[in-house]
């Protein structure tokens, strides 16, 4: 078996599937909170929870309603998006004039309360969801085994995250939005409901989580601590990206999952705190993250 480094090279490969995997995880959630934070201008601490309320509605629809793996893929960032319909009408709509501390806060309050009602319903030890059986075993390529749900993850991740750059870059709908965000009342003057379209948004955000969560679930146990375990990786993705930029989000999300992976390969020791470490070089040379702009 050829080596690189002295590495072997499916044990190389195999590491580097797992950095993809994590780094789909990264990429969709970030996508989230760059679209929350570019277009409402609120940081979304609670975007950790409801990517753990998407899984947990996919673990319940199988427990309590027989409903399987692909019918809970479309009907669990649904249900996410409408908690997320609430808590923007109820909550968030008061703090978009505000300082972001305030939409910080408000957001890390509600993750503790989910976290907290979820704990105590379900515990903390977690609960395991089966791989569809459509996705189960893999492919033996020769210099590597390819499970067939991470190859999965992979590229359902991808395809909705370029879907999502499309549609708020390159067409009518993307361009309202970003114009009601920067000048709400000349768009309402062309008669667009600019309120809906904010509440919306956040709805979209905050799916993607949901839409993570589901993919997550039949890779990791399903728990109310797998969203706080996550965030500040998230957070951190965000941040390099440059905070609001949408395609620095994916690119981002991606490669640092690589990154990640390779180091526990070559470095183990340090693949816990290497977006960390790359995160403060980023901000030394570029404050505004690799595709933000300077305000």
């Amino acid at each position: 078996m050829t080596d690189i480094f002295g590495i072997p090279l499916q044990a190389l490969l195999g590491q580097l599937l797992l950095g993809l995997v994590n780094g789909s995880f990264y990429a969709v959630l970030s996508l989230g909170l760059a679209i929350i934070f570019g277009l409402l201008n609120i940081i979304n601490f609670a975007h950790g929870a409801l990517y753990m309320l998407g899984a947990f509605l996919a673990w319940m629809g199988m427990q309590y309603l027989g409903l399987n793996y692909w019918v809970m893929l479309a009907l669990a960032p649904l249900g996410v998006a409408l908690f997320g319909i609430i808590l923007e009408r109820l909550f968030l709509r008061h703090l978009y004039r505000l300082d972001h501390l305030y939409g910080l806060l408000l957001t890390f309050g509600l993750t503790l309360l989910l976290e907290g009602v979820f704990r105590s319903i379900y515990g903390v030890s977690g609960q395991p969801y089966p791989t569809p059986k459509l996705l189960q075993g893999g492919y033996n390529l020769g210099f590597m085994f390819l499970p067939i749900y991470r190859a999965w993850v992979v590229a359902a991740s991808v395809v909705v995250c370029l879907a999502t750059w499309f549609m708020i870059e390159k067409t009518r709908l993307g361009a309202l939005l970003r114009a009601a965000t920067e000048n709400p009342k000349l768009v309402e003057a062309f008669g667009v409901n600019v309120p809906l379209m904010i509440t919306l948004t956040y709805a979209f955000g905050v799916g993607l989580a949901g839409f993570a969560g589901v993919l997550a679930a039949p890779i990791l146990q399903v728990s109310p601590l797998m969203g706080s375990n996550l965030i500040i990786v998230v957070f951190a993705v965000v941040v390099i990206g440059g905070m609001g930029s949408i395609l620095g989000s994916i690119l981002t999300g991606l490669g640092l999952g690589v990154i990640e992976g390779l180091t526990k390969v070559f470095w183990p020791e340090a693949s816990n705190t290497v977006v960390f470490i790359i995160m403060v070089i980023v901000l030394l040379l570029r404050p505004a993250g690799l595709f933000g702009k300077v305000k």
